[in-house]
């Protein structure tokens, strides 16, 4: 049956079956609020700077690269090996570093965890190469990490270690494991004049669950004897994603538990945007389950999908024990079966949104 339809198309349809539905519908479930924000200050910082790389098997600079050479003559100075003075006849200075061709200059990247940091922690850390070959083979003499702001002068961090690629086939790009050392504390602000910032997910932020979370936060009472007459946290909504939450007096000196309270404050699952996101590298496909087609008929290639709402349609339901609204995830569920190929699968989705009948937003990456 299948090896016929192949030879001449794929019909797919979903139909609408018109009625009152009475199937019970499952209690949201609840999540904690900590599960869809975070406070604000609480990001991962980027620390950045340029090394040396020394090594390589002929893969790096060449010796016209100026920068690199600049720095390697300054890297010998200050171990008390410098270069010669430049001479009249030409020689000396970085004329003495023309056959260097396993040096190479890079950028060295490492990520602090949005918690912060303290002087002694050992992170992994990123080399990229600016212009050598390969850095295969090669060892980061050093590098002083300065933190995201390009003005501040302080150095966090010091990175140093043997390079590991992280795919042979890229070899400009690797990873040291452990190669990074902070040098100064770095810590992260989460509140600022007696206030909190609830940041909401990009996922869920919406003036809706906003204002839902502002309620929540309201009504939630602290179990402590101290707090009990407290009638609610003060709170309010500053944007779709933002939320402002008032640190009470008595926690002013002491605001960990009572951020920890906050977070932990049970809210209803919110609803969110309804998505399709599909990767036409890899050809996934996410799809939320409750997302609905409307009507129409969409024609492309070998395939006619149909979406409709009279129940004497002279096609078959994909799933004739669905009495709901036809599902996009169902019509996926049968394109894969049917082995339609991602290509086909995706153009399909891409015309069903341009004609409004997909009950979502489709993000294609």
């Amino acid at each position: 049956m299948l090896d016929r339809i192949t030879r001449t198309r794929f019909v797919l349809t979903m139909i609408v079956i018109l009625g009152t539905l009475l199937s019970a519908r499952p209690a949201p479930a609840a999540k904690l609020l900590k599960d869809i924000c975070r406070v604000k200050g609480q990001e991962e910082n980027v620390l950045q700077g340029l090394g040396l790389v020394v090594g390589l098997k002929g893969t790096g600079d060449s010796s016209d690269y100026l920068p690199t050479m600049r720095l390697l003559a300054r890297s010998m100075e200050a171990l008390n090996h410098p270069v010669s003075e430049p001479s009249k006849q030409g020689g000396g200075g970085l004329l003495d570093l023309e056959d260097t061709k396993n040096v190479a200059l890079v950028m060295v990247t490492a990520t602090v965890r949005a918690t912060g940091g303290r002087r002694g922690d050992q992170l992994d850390c990123s080399v990229s190469a600016i212009s050598a070959k390969s850095l295969a083979g090669g060892r980061l003499v050093f590098a002083a990490l300065k933190g995201p702001v390009f003005n501040d002068p302080q150095i966090y961090a010091l990175a140093q270690g043997r390079i590991t690629l992280d795919d042979p086939t890229i070899p400009t790009v690797g990873t040291i494991h452990d190669g990074c050392r902070l040098e100064s504390d770095i810590a992260t602000q989460f509140q600022q004049n007696g206030k909190i910032t609830l940041v909401l997910d990009k996922n869920y932020a919406s003036f809706p669950v906003a204002a839902e979370v502002v309620e929540t936060i309201k009504d939630r009472r602290l179990l402590s004897s101290s707090t009990t007459a407290h009638s609610g946290y003060v709170a309010r909504a500053i944007d779709p994603a933002n939320i402002e939450v008032a640190i009470p007096d008595e926690y002013r000196d002491d605001p960990v538990p009572f951020i920890a309270d906050v977070l932990n404050t049970p809210i209803l699952e919110t609803r969110t945007d309804a998505r399709i996101v599909v990767n036409r590298q890899t050809g996934a496909i996410s799809v939320g389950g409750d997302i609905e087609i409307s009507p129409g008929i969409v024609y492309l290639k070998n395939y006619v999908v149909e979406a409709a709402e009279a129940s004497g349609s002279r096609f078959v339901d994909i799933d004739p024990a669905n009495t709901a609204s036809p599902k996009l995830k169902s019509l996926v569920e049968a394109l894969n079966a049917l082995q339609v190929p991602a290509s086909d699968v995706i153009e399909i989705l891409k015309v069903m949104e341009r004609g409004g009948q997909l009950g979502g937003r489709l993000i294609i990456q």
